[in-house]
């Protein structure tokens, strides 16, 4: 019933909902258009297709590359992990320039391929954070799909109009967003504090997401760990794939208990040697 606006920060109601002429400040989500070419897109496409898909949950296909991980036992090994693909390399490299990722190091890499005919589908979950870190980095290609993000927290969210009287224009409320200030910040800032509030329950509110193919989308903070993501089969229209990097947590990051393993996996990872585990 909301949809989020990469260029406001917000989740603005949907037209033909409840919600509409509503938003929320939707905080942890990094959207860019176009981060690869056409070119390169078909070119990444064309080498995945090179090995094997093996079948996955829910209709889907994968390829892994990462370490031996025996989640419900908290249990972590190399394996045979021999380092992300030859093809990643560009990726990770132009994931530099991103503003929230500066710092990210990658340890592993899951290829997933999404298919109307088989259904496929990832119901609402969250990525585990014992072994993963903050952020969260996909790519999508092929073609268009949504990240549906649902929350199951008691909380109320706070919604804000998004129609002001003095210009008539959707607006963010200017204290409320990621948006460095505009041009008459107090002013707006006074608009929306005397403005009509409205509280719904955190159960009630859902989160489109829209990605574009070749859109990079990162996941942090509340959008990492108090939101869940989900990609529903109505939203795979055709083969969709998909190419998500994970980091390390701070258990096995630099002053971590595991700190030693975790160097030892990024080593491996960042060879860019690797083939499917």
């Amino acid at each position: 019933n909301f949809t989020y606006c990469p260029a406001t920060g917000l989740a603005k109601g949907n037209e033909h909902s409840e919600f509409a002429g509503w938003a929320f400040p939707f905080p942890g989500v990094f959207l860019t258009e176009e981060f690869i070419s056409e070119a390169e897109e078909s070119e990444i496409v064309e080498l995945m297709d090179r090995d094997d898909w093996k079948p996955s949950q829910s209709g889907r296909k994968k390829q892994d590359y990462g370490p031996k991980v025996n989640f419900k036992k908290q249990r972590l090994k190399a394996g045979s992990f021999t380092g992300l693909p030859s093809f990643s390399q560009k990726i990770v490299a132009q994931m530099k320039a991103c503003s929230v990722l500066g710092s990210f190091l990658p340890v592993e890499q899951c290829n997933l391929d999404y298919m109307p005919e088989r259904g496929s589908a990832i119901d609402p979950h969250f990525d585990d954070w014992w072994l993963w870190g903050e952020r969260l980095v996909s790519l999508n290609l092929l073609s268009k799909t949504v990240l549906s993000m649902s929350c199951d927290s008691e909380d109320n969210i706070q919604l804000f109009p998004t129609f002001t009287k003095e210009n008539g224009e959707l607006s963010p409320p200017g204290s409320f967003t990621q948006m460095s200030a505009c041009k008459n910040s107090d002013k707006e800032r006074t608009n929306y504090t005397l403005s009509p509030r409205r509280l719904v329950p955190s159960k009630e509110v859902t989160v489109a997401i829209p990605l574009p193919p070749r859109s990079l989308v990162v996941l942090h903070g509340d959008a990492r760990y108090k939101w869940k993501h989900a990609i529903y089969r109505k939203h795979i229209e055709r083969r969709r794939v998909c190419v998500t990097f994970r980091e390390l947590s701070a258990e096995f990051s630099a002053g971590g208990r595991q700190e030693e393993l975790g160097k030892e996996l990024l080593e491996i990872a960042l060879s860019f040697q690797g083939r499917p585990v």
